[in-house]
């Protein structure tokens, strides 16, 4: 980093002040949890010392407190892969339901990005395309912070709403779907090969949506269609098509990379005659009902609470917990 040219490329070298931020964290955590225990351990010698039980509740709350220091910590080294500790794309999709779905979706992006501010994440919406009536039919979040991807993949799936639909005059109990993808953000390190020339089709469109006087005005956006896969990005958030162009394909890499590595996931699984836990995308994971009763249930963790306005403004922590011990549980 002290290195004179270190900021001539910028993206690289934001990856590596990425990378020694992350590093510090881990020796910070460490550094606690070693403190913690000599603490601990000098309460317990003075508790013998003293040999009464007034410090029996000190020592108590001394091991609690280390104890959740520890399940943070080890939870921590669970997000091992490269791609983890990196930034991602986050995409919802309104599913069936009509109206409420839109509405859903729009929920569920602004649950994200609660959580993302909480959390210090820095989100930004790179394509959005807004319902007819209400909410979206799809956006796109480039999430940038310390293991984003990791914390976040768990959230690949289907989403499932059960309210009184605000939307029906009769006052109707309504269901409807929304999906969640997230895909890993590699940078400059996915070996992903495409031919633009041969396997992808690009067209450009008139950006919508608040962004300066450049929307709607020019054809800035930029859509990306991967032949071969199938595979559609789009990116209109930037003020230029260049930029535009620039971010699609980044977001397409992303994508040919996830691909690629489930397809090894799946294979490397069926050789050991498992089944790959890759893949939740066409099953449902989480419900989210608001009458008549009220409770967010994880239907793979089997997590869940009491309290589902919270977790739709952000407070995400205890489901991503649980599904990350649950995906150690599984390996």
């Amino acid at each position: 980093m002290e290195a004179p040219d270190f900021w001539n490329h910028q993206e690289q070298a934001q990856e590596i002040v990425g990378e020694l931020s992350r590093l510090k964290a881990g020796l910070k955590t460490l550094d606690e949890l070693s403190a913690g225990a000599g603490d601990l351990t000098a309460l317990v010698e003075l508790a013998d010392e003293e040999g009464g039980d007034d410090l029996e509740p000190d020592v108590e709350a001394a091991c609690n407190a280390l104890q959740k220091q520890l399940e943070k910590a080890e939870l921590q080294t669970s997000l091992a892969a490269p791609e983890d500790a990196g930034n991602a794309y986050l995409t919802v999709q309104a599913g069936e339901g009509g109206t409420d779905a839109a509405d859903f979706a729009d929920m569920l992006l602004r649950m994200y990005l609660r959580w993302c501010e909480n959390r210090g994440i820095d989100a930004e919406v790179v394509a959005r395309s807004e319902g007819e009536e209400a909410g979206i039919r799809n956006a796109t979040v480039h999430l940038k912070g310390n293991y984003a991807f990791g914390y976040l993949k768990g959230e690949t799936g289907n989403h499932r709403l059960v309210r009184i639909s605000p939307f029906d005059a009769a006052g109707r109990r309504q269901t409807s779907f929304a999906a969640v993808d997230v895909i890993p953000d590699m940078g400059e390190t996915a070996e992903i090969e495409i031919d633009y020339d041969k396997d992808v089709r690009e067209d450009t469109y008139m950006a919508g949506g608040a962004g300066g006087q450049h929307v709607n005005k020019t054809a800035s956006a930029i859509r990306l269609t991967h032949l071969p896969t199938g595979v559609v990005v789009q990116c209109q958030n930037e003020r230029s098509q260049h930029q535009n162009r620039a971010q699609a394909r980044k977001m397409l890499s992303a994508k040919l990379y996830q691909m690629e590595q489930e397809k090894r996931d799946a294979e490397q699984a069926a050789r050991r005659g498992q089944k790959s836990k890759i893949g939740f995308g066409g099953q449902t994971i989480r419900h989210y009902v608001l009458q008549p009763q009220q409770f967010v249930k994880d239907e793979r963790t089997e997590l869940k609470t009491a309290h589902p306005f919270e977790v739709l403004d952000g407070d995400l922590d205890e489901f991503i917990e649980a599904y990350l011990r649950w995906s150690i549980a599984k390996d």
